[in-house]
């Protein structure tokens, strides 16, 4: 566990974003919606990506994507309707040709309970056709800043 002010993370360094969960998030059950924790997900890996100069426009000059093909969700708690949360992320492994590993950690700060762990595998594509493409340069370069450097 690695510390970052009171919080504790599963890895050193995340890539934060913040949330609330709102009215909409709740189903039928009382708390946040199973699929809502996947779009949190993808907002938080867009974030992240765009932090790292990878956004969607890059992507289109590229002609290049990173595709979810795999997610792993494990549900450990529930969120509800107004609670904080923090969800840090993590890119894991790569091969530097075609797939990427991302880690997620959603906590929940009032209480330093971790609601949900994560890990979802991307595949490089072209856009222009949907095929598994090698990566560009520019993926090497920009997401190669935010690995562990033993990768």
């Amino acid at each position: 566990m690695f510390r970052r002010g009171h919080m504790s993370w599963d890895r050193e360094n995340p890539f934060v974003m913040s949330l609330q969960v709102s009215v909409s998030d709740i189903d039928a059950l009382g708390h946040a919606n199973n699929a809502v924790y996947v779009s949190w997900l993808e907002q938080c890996a867009w974030q992240h990506s765009n932090s790292l100069g990878l956004g969607v426009d890059e992507f289109h000059r590229l002609d290049r994507a990173m595709a979810v093909v795999r997610h792993e969700i494990d549900y450990l708690a529930s969120a509800f309707k107004g609670d904080e949360l923090l969800l840090g992320t993590w890119l894991t492994d790569w091969d530097k040709r075609l797939r990427m590993t991302r880690q997620f950690q959603l906590v929940r700060p009032s209480d330093g309970l971790t609601v949900l762990r994560a890990i979802t595998t991307f595949v490089c594509i072209e856009l222009s056709s949907g095929k598994p493409r090698r990566m560009p340069e520019a993926f090497i370069r920009g997401y190669g800043q935010a690995l562990p450097s033993s990768l």
